[in-house]
Parts: structure tokens; C-alpha cells; sequence
């Protein structure tokens, strides 16, 4: 049984972060960080991200959100030049060429579980594609079970791994031919 008095939910905005989206964003980043060093994992550390990577992402012009009535419930990196990290993959990728990446993504804890990164992913795909790319590549920890289930649900592969100052990642990527699951 439905309430009649509920409103559907709305609408939700994806589109490029502003200057004025640095607090917010970082708010999303931080507590998405915060909430996978409770959980143990090793994604992130206490260091990184930090509100200077999100500044730098919207100085450069690679930084999205998700906005819901105006408030911030997605974030994410999108640069469609590369990764210098992605040079030296250990393993290979399934496409060569052209190739866009996320990094950074992260849900706000409102709005967890409600297909935001989905959502995400499917308009840095669509960015992507616009842009040319041939594929999608994104890393993440072993121990990231939200993203590694998001990855494989949308048809990305596993191709090695790839090695940051902070450790080494598994690296995924996904030609963009293939149409989006939706």
C-alpha cells in the first residue's frame, strides 16, 4: 500500500561542479572516506582524498555532481586525458586508444543505495562516448565491495592493476560500444 501523501522522489541533476560546490562536494568525499576507514578498508586513508584534490578536480574542469533539489549527493572525478597510473598497468587492457576515467566517486550517505553511482556512472559513460573515448577505465580497492558489485553489474572487466603512492589498485575498464545497462 502506497502513502497517498508521498511525494514521488525527485528529480536528480547531473552536471559539472561549480566553485561554489567545493563545500558540499568535499562533505560527500569526506564522509564517504570517513565511512570506508570505519569499515576498515583500504581504499583511502586519513589523508587522501583531501578538500585540495576536490578543488583541484573543479579548477580543472574533471569534477561532476549529482544534485538533488540543490544539495550535493554525488561526486566524482571525469578526465577524458588519461591517467599517467593507467600507463603502466600491470596486465591488459581490453581496449586500446582513447579512453575517459572516474575517480573519486562517492555517494553522500542520504542518498546510499538509491542507484546515485549507478546514475553517475552512466553519464560519465555518456561524456565519454561525446568525447570520442573507445572505453571507460576506473581503479578501486579489492576491499571496495560497493564498487567492485557496481563495476560488474554494469559489464566492466577486470584488467590487472595499477600502482598509486598509496598502493596498488585493481583496474577495470569497459568499451563503450557496448550500449549501457539500464
Amino acid at each position: 500500500m502506497t502513502d497517498v501523501n508521498q511525494q514521488p522522489p525527485s528529480p536528480i541533476l547531473f552536471r559539472r561542479a561549480r566553485p561554489a560546490d567545493l563545500a558540499a562536494a568535499w562533505r560527500v568525499v569526506g564522509a564517504a572516506r570517513d565511512r570506508l576507514l570505519a569499515l576498515g578498508r583500504c581504499q583511502w586513508d586519513a589523508a587522501y582524498p583531501a578538500p585540495s584534490d576536490v578543488e583541484a578536480d573543479i579548477r580543472g574542469g574533471h569534477a561532476y555532481v549529482c544534485d538533488e533539489d540543490g544539495q550535493v549527493v554525488a561526486y566524482g572525478a571525469i578526465a577524458i586525458d588519461g591517467e599517467p597510473a593507467y600507463d603502466a598497468l600491470a596486465g591488459r587492457w581490453s581496449r586500446p586508444g582513447s579512453y575517459a576515467v572516474v575517480h573519486r566517486l562517492c555517494v553522500a550517505p542520504t542518498a546510499l543505495r538509491r542507484g546515485v553511482a549507478r546514475r553517475f556512472l552512466h553519464e560519465a559513460e555518456a561524456l565519454a562516448r561525446a568525447a570520442g573515448a573507445a572505453s571507460m577505465r576506473i581503479d578501486t580497492n579489492y576491499d571496495n565491495a560497493e564498487m567492485l558489485a557496481l563495476l560488474g553489474s554494469e559489464g566492466y572487466v577486470r584488467c590487472g592493476t595499477v600502482r598509486y603512492g598509496r598502493g596498488e589498485r585493481l583496474a577495470f575498464d569497459k568499451p563503450l560500444d557496448v550500449p549501457p545497462h539500464r
